[in-house]
């Protein structure tokens, strides 16, 4: 299939992946630039006094990350055919693979940014790596369990929500102290986990969810180059942007009492619209050009770029680095679309650069090799 590259690699998974990893940074941008980071941003609340500030938030919002979930579930799948290739057990050692990505995760929260995905995925993926091979029944019951708990509790909070008196509290002023010290950054996060950490509440079971409906996407023949692989595309097309993007559209502009259905429930219709989308004109175009070339550059290196973004915003925007978020504090939201432009620009020209010489990342090496030193020498006891 032309969906194929190598033999091996689907092309449309690694341009749809550094789509992905674009998008977040579109959505996180906007607290580094927070004059006081994350701890500034949760104290001030989650909704943009700005209107066009608000709207372009909310073009990123959710979605992005969702789209990554579901990407990142196709990945486990991708593992698991590789698996029963081989002839090896499933899961298997999965979950130290998982381990190593949950200790990237913390040492990238503890370091460099307080929501990070890595943990998350990490916790949800071990649980789905028992149920990916089940039968469709099973993970049909799992994914409609964990799915409807999830979204009834997410509806019953914003019922609430909706039900108290509407007395918005007056937004406080940024405190650019709280990121003028890097290692006073580190011991807010230490000091403030919970807190900080509290989202993997959320991120756990949706990440449970959109992994399960990612393997059985790439199960159903969603990215084949043929009518049966379009067929399903249209489909998920239509449902993600034609009832997907309404939604987002409605629960936007609702108001911040709908933000926990217009950042975890409505986004992964969007992002199935978007995969379905992205995968069709990936299938379509005759060549790469260099814009397409880089965005695969970082899908192919995903998790480094990941944590490089989040690093290169860091030392962009927080008062120990060059300190943009207070400098720019009353310049508007246009500052912020360009300092994500920049970040994007950089990790579209270092990952092709990176790959000429190396197949994998530098994180993901990283992880290849902790994860051969770890298995090599249980393979010596065989």
């Amino acid at each position: 299939m032309s969906s194929i590259t190598g033999g091996t690699r689907v092309a449309a998974l690694d341009v749809l992946r550094g789509v992905a990893i674009l998008g977040t940074l579109a959505t996180n941008v906007w607290i580094f630039a927070e004059p006081g980071g994350p701890a500034a941003w949760l104290t001030n609340g989650f909704a943009a006094g700005d209107p066009v500030e608000a709207g372009l938030q909310a073009l990123a919002n959710g979605k992005f990350l969702a789209l990554l979930t579901l990407l990142f579930g196709v990945g486990i799948e991708l593992q698991y055919r590789s698996a029963a290739r081989r002839g090896d057990p499933w899961p298997g050692r999965y979950p130290v693979r998982a381990t190593i990505l949950f200790a990237e995760g913390l040492v990238h929260y503890l370091l460099v940014f307080e929501f990070d995905v890595l943990m998350g995925y990490a916790i949800a993926s071990v649980l789905v790596a028992y149920l990916v091979g089940r039968s469709d029944r099973v993970v049909r019951a799992w994914a409609g369990a964990v799915g409807g708990v999830y979204a009834a509790i997410l509806l019953g909070v914003t019922a609430l929500l909706l039900a108290l008196p509407d007395d918005p509290p007056a937004q406080a002023a940024s405190d650019p102290s709280l990121t003028a010290s890097w290692p006073q950054q580190v011991q807010l996060r230490l000091e403030h986990f919970a807190l900080f950490r509290i989202e993997l509440l959320l991120i756990v079971p949706s990440s449970v969810v959109l992994f399960l409906v990612g393997s059985r996407l790439m199960r159903s023949g969603a990215f084949a180059a043929d009518e049966a692989g379009a067929r399903i595309r249209r489909r998920l097309a239509a449902l993600g942007l034609g009832l997907g993007v309404p939604l987002n559209a409605l629960t936007t502009v609702a108001g911040p009492d709908w933000f926990l259905v217009n950042r975890y429930l409505v986004p992964p219709l969007v992002a199935i619209g978007l995969l379905a989308l992205g995968t069709t004109l990936v299938l379509r175009a005759r060549r790469a050009g260099p814009l397409r070339r880089g965005v695969t550059a970082v899908g192919r290196t995903a998790l480094s770029c990941y944590v490089l973004q989040n690093v290169l915003a860091a030392v962009l925007c927080y008062g120990w680095g060059l300190g943009l978020a207070e400098r720019f504090a009353g310049a508007g939201p246009w500052w912020v679309v360009v300092l994500w432009a920049g970040i994007s620009a950089v990790l579209l020209v270092v990952a092709p650069l990176w790959l000429r010489r190396h197949d994998r990342g530098p994180l993901e090496l990283v992880m290849h090799r902790v994860y051969g030193a770890v298995r090599s020498p249980a393979a010596a006891h065989r």
